[in-house]
């Protein structure tokens, strides 16, 4: 039934939640310990009119501890305040949502995710549209070599190559770093190199390895988050030999007030709706501009959906340099369908017509 006011139409009605537990073609290891599944909580909200929107919670225990079970209570708190409230008001539906599931940023992204996707169908857009329509609809992605002993890396750099990824993201600070990282370059000796260390390493080891791979002829783009996040002294260090990109610190807009000061220009801050929420992220993406860092989009262990969002708010806001969007290519199955479509290295978001596009395949199905 057809709700009889814009009001009413835009209310929150349900909130459901399904938990998934997706198979991955391999260990996902980084610094702070490595995964064999993926764990993810699906929301499914519907508004008064019936329309439905669907959101992602994608903890990743090893790089915050965050676990399925803190994005299942998160949203559960959540819960509370926002069934009956207008979904229009999305922003302060954002701000109830962090009030209430403090100890969740995962269940913070996946409801404000249900949200918006719910309002841009409901209004015909995509989010591409919603987060500014910017030009092209067009990305290109890196794809990620997690911890793995060197020749396993070697063979996985020569695959993805092969495949037509171009930027090799390379997982360090768990042992064998600099030898990880020559065998990626070995395998692929055209690719461009980005370093992700999780914190794991101190300004010495990480200027060490980035040295070697210049000796070896790698090209290094950025380096993630090379020390742990406070160390703004061993940031500013490894940022005199290669940009460093700040993830982990940089989770909120103070942060990123913060980077501007003790790091700032040509330095980038890693963008993640799972560890910040959308509207979190909008923010964070705003300083960055206005201090001139550029910035990066990415995501933590997560399928289509997640990734879709993310791909549709840096493609539609515009002026992402780099991009790691890549994880649904670690599913070896999912039964989410639709969201961005993928040639190679490049992603497209012209192709969504509402939301983010992704769906349950069962819900698509039955409704044919």
């Amino acid at each position: 039934m057809v709700a009889s006011s814009s009001v009413s139409a835009t209310s929150i009605a349900s909130i459901d939640t399904r938990v998934l537990e997706l198979e991955l073609t391999e260990p996902f290891g980084i610094s702070g310990g490595s995964q064999e599944k993926a764990g993810i909580v699906l929301v499914e909200l519907s508004l008064g009119d019936g329309t439905r929107g669907l959101g992602e919670a994608a903890p990743l225990p090893a790089y915050n501890g965050e676990r399925v079970e803190d994005a299942l209570a998160g949203v559960a708190a959540a819960k509370e305040v926002l069934l009956g409230a207008n979904a229009g008001a999305w922003r302060q539906r954002a701000l109830d949502v962090r009030a209430a599931s403090v100890h969740s940023a995962s269940a913070r992204c996946a409801l404000e995710t249900a949200i918006v996707d719910a309002l841009a169908r409901q209004r015909g857009l995509s989010l591409y549209e919603w987060f500014g329509g910017c030009t092209p609809a067009r990305l290109v992605t890196d794809v990620t070599i997690p911890i793995m002993p060197p020749e396993a890396a070697r063979q996985a750099a020569e695959r993805w190559w092969a495949r037509g990824f171009h930027s090799l993201k390379v997982k360090i600070g768990a042992g064998a770093d600099l030898e990880r990282a020559l065998a990626v370059h070995a395998g692929a000796p055209g690719a461009q190199l980005v370093l992700d260390a999780n914190a794991g390493l101190d300004a010495g080891a990480a200027i060490d390895i980035v040295k070697a791979l210049a000796r070896a002829g790698a090209s290094v783009a950025l380096f993630e988050q090379p020390v742990p996040a406070e160390d703004w002294e061993g940031l500013r260090r490894v940022g005199e030999h290669v940009r460093v990109a700040l993830d982990e610190s940089v989770v909120t807009a103070r942060d990123a007030v913060t980077a501007l000061r003790e790091l700032g220009a040509p330095h980038a801050i890693n963008v993640k709706l799972m560890k910040s929420g959308i509207a979190e992220a909008l923010d964070i993406v705003a300083v960055a501009r206005a201090g001139g860092m550029s910035l990066m989009i990415g995501g933590m262990l997560e399928s289509s959906l997640a990734m879709s969002t993310s791909a549709c708010l840096a493609a539609g806001a515009g002026g992402f340099e780099f991009v790691d969007l890549d994880t649904p290519l670690f599913l070896l199955d999912s039964p989410l369908v639709g969201g961005f479509g993928l040639s190679g290295d490049a992603i497209d978001v012209s192709c969504i017509q509402r939301g983010h596009g992704v769906d349950l395949a069962s819900k698509r199905a039955a409704a044919r």
